[in-house]
C-alpha cells in the first residue's frame, strides 16, 4: 500500500511538467529551399517572428496605363523573440532596427513561393548597410520564411481607387546570420 502511494504522490507531482509536454507542441524544423541558403562561412545569430501588414497601393501598370494593379510600398512589422517579447520593427528599405538601435537593410538575392498561395514569397536578402553594435550590426544575410498572408489583393485596384494603399496583415520568420567567428 505505501509503494502505491508513493507512486500517485511521485505521479501527482510530475503532473504539471507532463502537462506542460503535451500543451507545449513542438516546432518542426523550416525547409529552406536551395536557393535561399546562406553561405556556409555564416552562423544564425537571431531568429524573429514578425506581424504587421505589407503595405500596396493602386496603380497604373507600367506597360498599359489604362490597366491598374497593385504595386508594393512597403513591410510595416514588429519583431518578436522565442518568448514573444517585442524586440525591434521591420520597415520601408526594407530595414530591421532592433530596440537596441542597431540596423540592418536588405536586398534581395533569390526569392522563392510560399507554400501557402495567399501568402507573400520566401526571401533570401544580403545586408545592403548596417549600423549601431547591438544585434543587427554584423548581419550580413537575413532570410525570410514561413509567411502567412501579406499578398497583394488580386482585385479592387481601378481608375477609381488609383492612388489608394491597403494594408495586407502578414507574418513571418525572419532569420539573421553573420559571419562565423
Amino acid at each position: 500500500m505505501l509503494k502505491k502511494v508513493r507512486s500517485i504522490a511521485l505521479l501527482a507531482g510530475c503532473a504539471p511538467f507532463l502537462a506542460a509536454c503535451v500543451s507545449t507542441p513542438a516546432q518542426a524544423p523550416i525547409a529552406v529551399p536551395d536557393n535561399l541558403q546562406v553561405a556556409a562561412n555564416q552562423v544564425l545569430t537571431l531568429e524573429a517572428k514578425a506581424t504587421g501588414v505589407q503595405i500596396y497601393q493602386c496603380a497604373a501598370t507600367p506597360a498599359d496605363a489604362s490597366k491598374f494593379e497593385w504595386h508594393f510600398v512597403a513591410p510595416q512589422a514588429e519583431l518578436y523573440d522565442q518568448q514573444d517579447n517585442k524586440i525591434g520593427k521591420h520597415y520601408a528599405g526594407p530595414t530591421w532596427e532592433s530596440n537596441d538601435g542597431s540596423k540592418v537593410v536588405g536586398a534581395v538575392q533569390a526569392q522563392s513561393k510560399a507554400p501557402d498561395t495567399d501568402a507573400i514569397a520566401w526571401l533570401l536578402l544580403s545586408a545592403k548597410s548596417t549600423s549601431g553594435i547591438g544585434v543587427f550590426g554584423l548581419t550580413q544575410s537575413i532570410q525570410r520564411l514561413q509567411t502567412l498572408g501579406g499578398a497583394a489583393p488580386a482585385d479592387g485596384c481601378d481608375q477609381a481607387r488609383l492612388g489608394q494603399q491597403t494594408r495586407v496583415p502578414y507574418q513571418a520568420v525572419y532569420r539573421f546570420y553573420a559571419a562565423k567567428s
